[in-house]
C-alpha cells in the first residue's frame, strides 16, 4: 500500500500534477496514479524520456505556481533527472521527484538496475526521504512537500522553495491484483502514526533528517553574511528627494514590483525580458548599451531578482564607487551567504530610503538616450538583406499575448536589446536557475499544460536539437496549445559574440573554433517537424514573419527562421557605434 499512501500525501501536499515514465519497479506508483486520475485528484503527462518529463514537472511547478512532480524507476532512469533538479534548486522551483527502487534486501547485491538512489542529488535538493517497502510514507511525504515550499516548520518560510527526493522501495508482485485495487480506491491521505522502520530523511551530508536546509547557495534573509551588510535602508536624508542618480536593475525573477518601485521615485529601470518587470514608464529598452555612456553617472543601484544576462549590468554592480543593495524578502536559492557584498534590505520602506527620489531629469536624460539609441538600432535593420535574431525577438515580444519561454544563449540577449518597455505578454519564463540550453522545449510544454494558456517558445537551433524529444507526446497524450520559433543560424551564435570570435582568436583558431564552438550542422527542422506531427512554417521575410505571429496559437506547430551566424559579430559591432552615434555626450 505504499504507492497508494504515496500518491495520497502528494494530492494532500498540492501536488495535482504528475509526469510519469514507464517503468517496471515503479508500477505501483503508475497504477495508483491511474486510480486517483480516474478519480479526478490528479493529472497525468506520460513521457519515455526522463530527462524531458523532469523539465515538463519543472514547467508545469512553473506555470502553476504549485509543486509538481516526476515519477520514474530505477536505475539510470533517476540520474535523467539531474539536469532538471540542478535547475529546480537555483531557481527555487518545488520540482518533487519520486523514484522508485528495490527493497532494501536486494540493494548492494548486484540486482538488475539497482544503485544507491537515496541521496543521489546531493546538495540540490531541499529535503529527502526513502520509504522502505510496504511502510507508509505518509507523515515523510507531507515534511517533504512542505520543505519543497520552503516551510517545513509550523509553515513559516525558513529556506527558499525547491526541489525534493521521495524514494520509495517496492517488492515484487508490482502489479496490484484485486484486494489491491479495492484498497487503492479506499485509501485517504490520513495522518499515519508515526514513521514506520525502514523509512528515512537524509540531507547533503548524509545525515537522517527531514525538511532539511541543504541546498546549493540556499540564503536567507536572517543570514547576514560576511562581506554583505543586512539593514532596513539609508535614512532618507542620505540621499534627499531630487538629488538621487539611482538606477534599478531587474533580473530573473524579479517581479512587477521593481516596475512599480522604478516608477514610483522615478528612476531608470533596467530590466531583462524574464524579469517580468519589463513594462512601464521607467523601463529603458537598450540599456546594456547605454550603461558606457550614462554608466558614469550612476551612484546607486538597487536590485531585484537574479540579473544574468549582460556583462555591462555585472561590470555596474561590480564598481566599487556605487553603493548596491539588494531586495531579499525572502529566501533566494541562487547565492552562499558570504559571497555578496552589496547591502541586503528585505522591506520596501528601507529599500526606498536607500534608493532616494531621481534627481530632477535624471529619468528623462536615461527616456532621451533609451529612445534613440532605439530607433538607431531599428533604423540599422532595416537595411539588412536577411532577418537577424533581432527581428524575430522584437516580433515574438510584440505578437505574444499568452506565456512566452525564453530558450538560453541569444534568443533572450536579442530579446533583452531589443524588446519593447510598452508591451509585455503575459508571463515570460527562461531556465535561468543555471541558464542550461537542455529541456527549452519540454519546460515550455509543461509552462503551456500547466493552466492551458497558449504558449510562445523562442529558442535557438542547438537549444530546439538539444531537447528535440521532448516534442515527443504519445498518442491520447494532453497537447500544449505551443508554438515553437526556431532561430536556425546553423550552430552556436553566441561564440561568435564571445572572445572565440574576436579576429585575433579566429585568425589563429579558425577551423578549431567553428567546429567546437559553432559546432555546424545541416539538420533539416521542417523533417523534424514532420516526424514529430507538428505543422511546420518557415519565415524569410518581416511580412512572413509578422503573419506567422499574427495567428492563434492552437495545437503544437513550429516556425523556422534560418539567419546567419556569420555576419553577427559585425552587426552588433555596427549596434554598438550607431548607438554610441546617438547618445555619446
Amino acid at each position: 500500500m505504499t504507492a497508494a499512501r504515496a500518491v495520497r500525501a502528494l494530492v494532500a501536499g498540492g501536488v495535482t500534477d504528475v509526469v510519469v515514465a514507464p517503468g517496471s519497479r515503479s508500477a505501483p506508483l503508475a497504477y495508483a496514479l491511474a486510480e486517483a486520475e480516474a478519480e479526478g485528484l490528479v493529472r497525468l503527462h506520460v513521457r519515455i524520456d526522463e530527462r524531458s518529463g523532469a523539465f515538463t514537472a519543472l514547467g508545469l511547478a512553473l506555470g502553476g505556481q504549485r509543486p509538481a512532480a516526476v515519477v520514474t524507476t530505477s536505475g539510470t532512469a533517476v540520474g535523467e533527472l539531474l539536469p532538471a533538479v540542478m535547475e529546480a534548486n537555483h531557481a527555487a522551483v518545488p520540482l518533487v521527484v519520486v523514484s522508485a527502487d528495490r527493497p532494501g534486501e536486494l540493494r548492494g547485491t548486484g540486482a538488475n538496475q539497482t544503485t544507491v538512489q537515496p541521496g543521489l542529488f546531493g546538495v540540490h535538493v531541499r529535503a529527502g526521504v526513502d520509504v522502505g517497502a510496504g511502510e507508509d510514507p505518509t507523515n515523510l511525504i507531507a515534511d517533504v512537500l512542505r520543505a519543497a515550499l520552503g516551510r517545513p516548520v509550523d509553515g513559516t518560510a525558513t529556506s527558499p522553495a525547491g526541489p525534493v527526493h521521495l524514494n520509495l522501495a517496492f517488492r515484487d508482485p508490482l502489479v496490484p491484483g484485486t484486494d489491491d485495487t479495492d484498497a487503492l480506491r479506499s485509501a485517504r491521505p490520513a495522518q499515519a502514526e508515526g514513521q514506520q522502520d525502514g523509512a528515512h530523511g537524509w540531507d547533503a551530508a548524509g545525515g537522517s533528517v527531514i525538511g532539511s536546509d541543504a541546498s546549493a547557495g540556499s540564503g536567507t534573509p536572517e543570514s547576514a553574511a560576511e562581506g554583505s551588510t543586512r539593514s532596513a535602508g539609508a535614512s532618507r536624508s542620505d540621499v534627499p528627494d531630487g538629488q538621487g542618480t539611482t538606477v534599478v536593475v531587474a533580473g530573473h525573477g524579479a517581479g512587477e514590483v521593481a516596475a512599480v518601485f522604478a516608477a514610483h521615485l522615478d528612476l531608470p529601470l533596467l530590466a531583462e525580458p524574464s524579469s517580468n518587470a519589463r513594462f512601464g514608464s521607467s523601463g529603458i529598452a537598450a540599456y546594456r548599451l547605454l550603461l558606457e555612456h550614462l554608466g558614469p553617472s550612476i551612484t546607486r543601484v538597487v536590485t531585484f531578482g537574479r540579473p544574468t544576462l549582460s556583462r555591462p549590468v555585472t561590470a555596474l554592480l561590480a564598481r566599487a564607487d556605487v553603493e548596491h543593495a539588494l531586495y531579499l524578502p525572502e529566501p533566494v536559492a541562487w547565492f552562499e551567504e558570504g559571497r555578496r557584498t552589496e547591502r541586503i534590505i528585505d522591506d520596501l520602506p528601507g529599500l526606498i530610503a536607500f534608493a532616494g527620489r531621481g534627481a530632477e531629469g535624471w529619468l528623462g536624460r536615461w527616456r532621451e538616450a533609451g529612445a534613440a539609441a532605439d530607433a538607431a538600432i531599428r533604423s540599422l535593420l532595416v537595411d539588412e538583406e536577411r532577418l537577424t535574431g533581432l527581428d524575430v525577438a522584437d516580433a515574438v515580444w510584440e505578437h505574444t499575448d499568452g506565456n512566452l519561454v525564453l530558450g538560453s544563449s541569444n534568443p533572450i540577449r536579442d530579446m533583452d536589446l531589443i524588446a519593447s518597455t510598452d508591451w509585455h505578454p503575459l508571463e515570460v519564463f527562461a531556465n535561468r536557475g543555471l541558464a542550461g540550453i537542455d529541456g527549452t522545449i519540454s519546460t515550455a510544454s509543461g509552462v503551456a499544460l500547466a493552466a492551458g494558456i497558449p504558449t510562445r517558445v523562442l529558442l535557438g537551433d542547438l537549444t530546439f536539437l538539444h531537447d528535440v524529444g521532448g516534442l515527443l507526446l504519445g498518442s491520447g497524450e494532453p497537447q500544449p496549445d505551443m508554438h515553437v520559433v526556431v532561430l536556425n543560424d546553423g550552430g552556436g551564435g553566441i561564440f561568435g559574440l564571445l572572445e572565440h570570435g574576436a579576429e585575433t582568436t579566429t585568425a589563429r583558431y579558425g577551423a578549431t573554433v567553428e567546429r567546437l564552438f559553432g559546432t555546424p550542422h545541416t539538420v533539416d527542422v521542417a523533417a523534424l517537424a514532420a516526424a514529430y506531427g507538428l505543422r511546420y512554417e518557415r519565415a524569410t521575410t518581416l511580412e512572413e514573419l509578422d503573419t506567422a505571429m499574427e495567428r492563434p496559437i492552437s495545437g503544437r506547430s513550429i516556425l523556422e527562421v534560418r539567419t546567419d551566424r556569420s555576419t553577427l559579430r559585425d552587426l552588433h559591432a555596427r549596434i554598438r557605434r550607431a548607438v554610441a552615434d546617438v547618445t555619446a555626450p
